[in-house]
């Protein structure tokens, strides 16, 4: 497994409901992979992952969203294995911008974001 600053953090009971787990990392390049479970307590009346999960999923993905995240829906996402990804495009010393996207286990893309982060000492964050 590889070493993340998210090793020593504990993991959000919010994190742990959505089934938050990561699946690889490359902290050097500022991206990130996480794995969901799009369980059917999720769904919409549609039978679909309900939006407002599938945003919860980005938010955890992209990290806190604390200004503003926009939330671009492409595709209805079924319950079954999610994935998400994350690059911070650009850093800075108090705001980080950062892009996201879910993808179903075939692929297929199923909501992007983009968010600014403030930038807060990890032992701040978590008090």
């Amino acid at each position: 497994m590889i070493s993340t600053a998210l090793d020593n953090i504990p993991t959000p009971p919010s994190s742990r409901l959505l089934g938050w787990h990561v699946l690889d990392a490359r902290p050097k390049d500022g991206w990130i992979r996480i794995g969901f479970d799009g369980k059917r307590d999720f769904c919409n009346p549609a039978g679909f992952v309900q939006g407002g999960i599938l945003t919860a999923m980005l938010d955890d993905t992209m990290g806190p969203a604390v200004f503003t995240m926009t939330v671009n829906f492409l595709s209805p996402a079924r319950p079954g294995p999610i994935t998400g990804e994350a690059k911070v495009t650009q850093l800075g010393k108090t705001v980080a911008f950062v892009e996201g996207r879910l993808m179903a286990e075939d692929g297929t893309l199923l909501a992007t974001a983009t968010s600014s982060a403030r930038l807060v000492e990890t032992a701040k964050a978590i008090r």
